[in-house]
């Protein structure tokens, strides 16, 4: 009956609507004793006769009143708008994912492969995120940004999508890729700095190594979470060949002990995830330590419509008092 955004500040005067059904019933009940009867032999002298527009609008004005009763009630009852929202103040956190994309990612130890899987998971990482900055690095034989800081997680999480294997020289450049991250994060203002380094191989590319990398990011203040990703012992890694993809057992080779030692170096954390389900159980991990520390303030505030529903029923008995003395108006 009433908009959604409209409140009550007196409910309980709705209850004086239970006079509109009872006094129409007494206006119904005294109009019956007022009427007075004629009998007639015949009523056919009458049957062309029409009743006229004051005998047809006889009980308006009575209607009127009604009206303007019920418009009275809800007055008193004050009905409201009310506008609320709230100030939001954040201790930010300024992340930045750091993908390998090397041949070895498409091994399909995981489903449907390793690239895949560390998609999905960090884009559902990307969605359970609030007020944070994030961006993402990939890199194989070279690091580069393929989505600088932001906070449109849609727009991260579709050039995330289009991430892929074979845009770059082929390698694992883990150097290359904090380097590129540490460059993402280093004039950030943000009070925690983080980068999620995911890697299934051992660093064998690029002109910075691993260990130099992640003392620059300590440098800056950048906490490194390192994971290595594969199965332990061989994968099936699909390659492509004149006669179609043919697939071949390869050695899983993670350099845990660099990964742990980038992690060690600024103070972050190393993990192995050798399937789906410890790579969703890591970053889920991750999402504990770094939270943001929101403060909410609330507020709300209220406009009166008291004033807009009396004018109402003024203005409806002006009309009332017009039919009842000119229109409809009884003789004595």
């Amino acid at each position: 009956m009433f908009p959604a955004d409209i409140t009550f500040a007196n409910p309980e005067f709705f209850y004086a609507l239970i006079l509109l059904p009872l006094l129409t019933v007494w206006y119904f009940f005294r109009h019956e004793r007022q009427t007075s009867e004629l009998r007639y032999s015949s009523l056919l002298p009458f049957a062309q006769i029409k009743p006229t527009i004051r005998e047809r609008m006889r009980h308006l004005p009575f209607i009127v009143r009604m009206i303007i009763l019920g418009l009275l009630v809800v007055a008193l009852a004050r009905p409201q708008t009310t506008s609320q929202g709230e100030n939001i103040y954040t201790e930010g956190i300024d992340i930045v994912l750091v993908l390998d994309i090397s041949r070895s990612m498409l091994a399909e130890d995981f489903t449907p492969n390793r690239l895949e899987a560390a998609k999905q998971v960090a884009a559902d990482f990307v969605s359970d995120r609030v007020h944070d900055r994030i961006g993402l690095v990939v890199f194989a034989g070279q690091g580069f940004t393929q989505c600088p800081m932001t906070l449109d997680y849609r727009v991260l999480k579709n050039l995330m999508s289009e991430v892929q294997t074979g845009v770059v020289e082929d390698g694992t450049a883990i150097g290359m890729g904090i380097a590129q991250g540490v460059n993402r994060l280093k004039d950030s203002k943000a009070k925690s700095k983080v980068m999620i380094l995911l890697t299934d191989g051992e660093n064998n590319r690029g002109e910075i190594d691993p260990i130099t990398a992640a003392q620059i990011a300590k440098t800056f203040g950048i906490r490194i979470y390192s994971i290595g990703v594969g199965t332990i012992g061989v994968a099936p890694l699909p390659v492509p060949t004149p006669f179609g993809v043919r697939y071949q057992t390869v050695p899983v080779i993670v350099d845990e002990k660099t990964l742990q030692s980038i992690a060690d170096i600024t103070e972050g954390k190393f993990f192995r995830a050798t399937n789906n389900k410890t790579l969703k159980q890591i970053y889920a991990e991750i999402d504990k330590l770094e939270k943001t520390r929101i403060e909410v303030r609330a507020y709300r505030s209220y406009t009166e419509l008291f004033y807009d529903w009396v004018g109402w029923g003024l203005g409806l008995l002006l009309l009332e008092m017009m039919l009842s003395y000119y229109l409809v108006r009884k003789l004595p």
